[in-house]
């Protein structure tokens, strides 16, 4: 259920937080590092807040968020262990209905990119369907670390603007 833009800049830091600490992976500290920013005059400034947090974090802070990201078609994916919006976000690109054959390549490509890179490919799954993600594998391979690291974040800006989209109401 949506809250209003009005009712969450009324918040404690742990209401806001418990609001707002999904739009990113297992990392409720960007939403508690822009808490005190409040009040937000729409949700676009509220997630520009958030990317701003995001941006001024250190380099193993972004990275750890990165590494909070499932596989796509993974291991937690098959065995249940997404969290909830991890699990809408894949069914929504189909890739909860994989052939055999599409399931082993996503394999093949998550071991690929684990081991060039040492996370795991993000995209934001609302945006693409099975079949673009499985192009957007092998260009995104071709990549360097640091292009990777900006795509990923990015990627990761786009999941937590629609979460934001889900939760929070202008009015």
């Amino acid at each position: 259920m949506k809250i209003t833009l009005d009712d969450l800049n009324r918040r404690t830091e742990e209401g806001f937080v418990s609001v707002c600490g999904a739009l990113f992976e297992h990392s409720p500290w960007v939403a508690a590092r822009t808490w005190p920013r409040r009040p937000f005059r729409s949700v676009e400034a509220l997630h520009q807040e958030l990317i701003s947090t995001l941006a001024g974090a250190s380099e193993s802070e972004k990275l750890a968020l990165i590494n909070a990201h499932p596989d796509l078609v993974g291991r937690l994916a098959r065995e249940g262990g997404l969290t909830a919006e991890s699990g809408q976000e894949q069914a929504a690109a189909g890739l909860d209905s994989v052939t055999p054959a599409e399931a082993e390549l996503f394999e093949q490509y998550n071991s690929a990119y684990r081991r060039k890179f040492g996370f795991p490919f993000i995209i934001c799954a609302r945006e693409n369907r099975k079949e673009a993600i499985l192009k957007a594998f092998p260009a995104r391979l071709a990549n360097s670390r640091k292009a990777e690291v900006a795509a990923a974040l990015e990627e990761i800006g786009r999941i937590a603007r629609l979460r934001l989209a889900d939760a929070v109401a202008e009015e």
